[in-house]
């Protein structure tokens, strides 16, 4: 079935990205279902979930690679979206340095590889193979290939994928800085809980529905989180305070962008 475009009137706003009521069925079986899922510049807004939950199904319905069953997909017209998945195979045997690695891209831009490798501190690494990166090391240098494109919308699929926890720390700053630098709304997808919490705007809990969105510190708080995570996880969580008034709601559509 054709992706559903929203109508004029939901389009527009601030928003880059907008999925409402989006259902993707697959055998019978629904991966995600009245899914709804915003993004604005300048935000981190962190897909939280089991394994399963339909989180990386939802990402492939928002770069569009995925076609929804039903709901709608708007996109910002000419939206530059950056993406670094979650996997990503490379053959021992192909020489390829980190360099003609960001080349490659499409999307690379002449003269721009060096400062973007600077700015994700791995500068160093232009010249090495990817096969001899360490864990850390490729997630840079995956962060880097999707921002040669000076995204507007930065997608990332557990960006801190066999990292240890200290690298961990320093990739979700990494994150932040680059929120900050460039302004572009940021989608990450995690099933970490203890940091990634405390390094975004907002939090959406899938399990092939939306089970509760909002601010970290209300959705720890949220029954379907726990009920998912437990009291402990919930517990052990480090989250900033946010000011009052930022209540989570349950999978509810969101309110239209304002103007």
């Amino acid at each position: 079935m054709p992706e559903v475009r929203m109508s004029a009137a939901a389009e527009g706003g601030n928003a880059l990205l907008e999925v409402r009521g989006v259902t993707v069925t697959r055998a019978g079986r629904d991966l995600i279902h009245g899914v709804h899922l915003r993004v604005a510049p300048g935000e981190i807004v962190t897909l939280i979930g089991p394994n399963g939950a339909g989180k990386t199904t939802l990402v492939r319905v928002a770069l569009g690679i995925v076609r929804p069953s039903a709901g709608a997909v708007w996109r910002r017209p000419g939206l530059r979206v950056g993406y670094a998945p979650q996997r990503l195979h490379i053959d021992p045997t192909l020489p390829l340095t980190v360099r003609r690695f960001l080349t490659l891209s499409p999307a690379a831009r002449r003269g721009l590889v060096r400062p973007i490798l600077e700015e994700v501190g791995a500068l160093h690494l232009e010249s090495s193979m990817l096969t001899d990166l360490s864990g850390g090391e490729f997630q840079r240098v995956l962060m880097a290939r999707a921002m040669v494109g000076d995204p507007q919308l930065l997608i990332l699929d557990e960006p801190v994928q066999g990292v240890d926890v200290a690298g961990q720390v320093e990739l979700y700053d990494l994150i932040a800085q680059i929120r900050r630098n460039h302004g572009c709304g940021v989608l990450l997808i995690s099933h970490d809980l203890h940091l990634v919490m405390s390094a975004t705007d907002r939090v959406v809990c899938l399990n092939h529905h939306v089970c509760c969105t909002g601010r970290p510190a209300s959705v720890v708080r949220d029954p379907a989180y726990l009920e998912l995570f437990g009291p402990r996880t919930a517990a052990g969580l480090a989250v900033y305070p946010h000011a009052a008034g930022h209540d989570h709601r349950h999978g509810d559509p969101p309110e239209p962008p304002a103007t």
